[in-house]
């Protein structure tokens, strides 16, 4: 697995997560063992992470957990080249030269890798102690050396934004925010474009209704993401009207299309009781459906739509505007799609569907062209983010919320 995984790069970093001593990552420490020798050893370089952790009440790092995890893994044969020591503070020369002294690895190797306010941080911790140093070294890897000016405009803008703005997550797993990781990122990532950071307030939408509602005001932008089944969707389809009636910047993101387009059937094309047949098998309007091709594979539970599909994007707008081009590949993890019989009841209501796959029968994108910045899109655009090139749709998102934030 890993040979394959190496075809076509120059360097390959493989991660064996767990702990060195548990039965079952011993097969993959051995694999990894067995691969420098494949190699040759100037190829191959082990890097131990290990916990350094420090007792208040002695006021004193504690160097034992390090120590014996070397001699586990060690045991096993593997001598590990460099040790990224995980704690809480920079460890002390003297740390340094014991870890170095009883784990038979160079002082220069063994790196503190230090908790930060954030991830983003590392690159700048890991370059100020040398770990980059030691990786070419050992690798004879010859480079000039690292641009970090990026990492450094990241860290800047995260550590000292020129201003702040608010963002309502409405979801039902707002009490395990990690859930919606790769989205808090992605607007990380737009956040630092626009020179902003952006705070991010969960709302739990199983409780969102009636004067519950007015909380929503205070923010600059309502996302509401995935999130299969029918608990919380009635505060999502109320947290999507108020934004539309009240002109805040919205983004829907898969549940959140599907949720957006339920709000304009029952509330813009009159569609008493529209709803999604994952919520209400019985609803008179099916508006987000299973497709004729999916209903047999139902029951066997093979409905998801998965992996890269094109979309195409009608011109002049919002969507075509934030990418700047009228096809994109967009990464998809749902199964429902908006039902075709009712494709034209939608738009004559005043729904743009401006992103189709490219028969134009699958929904990818909607909008409203008379709003400030309403957008949802039927796939996760937070998988193709970085912190160097946020997403457009996110960077666009969190301009609106910006401008909505600078105007009041």
């Amino acid at each position: 697995r890993i040979r394959n995984a190496a075809a076509g790069v120059d360097l390959l970093l493989v991660e064996v997560g767990g702990t060195v001593g548990d039965i079952e990552s011993l097969p993959f420490l051995e694999a990894i063992r067995q691969l420098r020798s494949d190699v040759g050893r100037e190829n191959a370089l082990y890097i131990h992470i290990a916990l350094v952790p420090y007792v208040a009440s002695a006021g004193e790092l504690k160097t034992k957990p390090v120590q014996h995890s070397v001699k586990e893994l060690r045991s096993i044969g593997i001598a590990p080249d460099v040790l990224l020591c995980r704690t809480d503070r920079y460890l002390p020369r003297s740390v340094k030269s014991k870890l170095a002294l009883f784990c038979d690895v160079d002082e220069e190797a063994v790196i503190t890798a230090k908790d930060v306010d954030t991830i983003y941080e590392l690159p700048l911790v890991f370059h100020s102690e040398g770990l980059d140093d030691q990786v070419v070294q050992r690798l004879n890897i010859w480079t000039a050396q690292p641009n970090l000016e990026r990492w450094e405009r990241v860290v800047s803008v995260l550590k000292k934004p020129e201003r702040r703005i608010k963002i309502a997550m409405v979801g039902k797993y707002v009490d395990l925010t990690e859930s919606y990781k790769s989205l808090n990122e992605a607007l990380t990532h737009a956040g630092v474009s626009h020179g902003v950071a952006v705070d991010i307030e969960y709302v739990d939408s199983d409780k969102l209704e009636g004067s519950a509602l007015d909380g929503l005001r205070a923010v600059d932008g309502i996302l509401v993401p995935h999130g299969f089944g029918s608990r919380g969707a009635e505060g999502k389809i109320q947290a999507i009207q108020f934004a539309r009636e009240q002109e805040i910047p919205y983004f829907g993101v898969c549940y959140g299309l599907q949720m957006a387009v339920i709000e304009a059937a029952r509330n813009l094309a009159g569609l008493a009781g529209a709803n999604s047949t994952e919520v209400d098998p019985k609803t008179p309007h099916p508006v987000i459906d299973y497709m004729k091709d999916q209903s047999a594979l139902a029951a066997t539970g093979g409905t998801m739509r998965l992996g890269s599909y094109p979309c195409r994007i009608a011109p002049d707008t919002l969507a075509a505007r934030a990418y700047g081009k009228t096809e994109v590949q967009e990464r998809h993890r749902h199964r429902l799609e908006v039902n075709p019989e009712y494709h034209q009841q939608l738009r004559d209501a005043g729904l743009v569907i401006s992103g189709t796959s490219p028969d134009g029968l699958l929904v990818e994108i909607i909008e409203y062209p008379d709003h400030p910045w309403f957008l949802g899109c039927q796939f996760h655009p937070e998988f193709q983010s970085n912190p160097f090139e946020p997403h457009p749709l996110f960077r666009a998102f969190v301009g609106a919320a910006v401008r909505r934030r600078t105007a009041s």
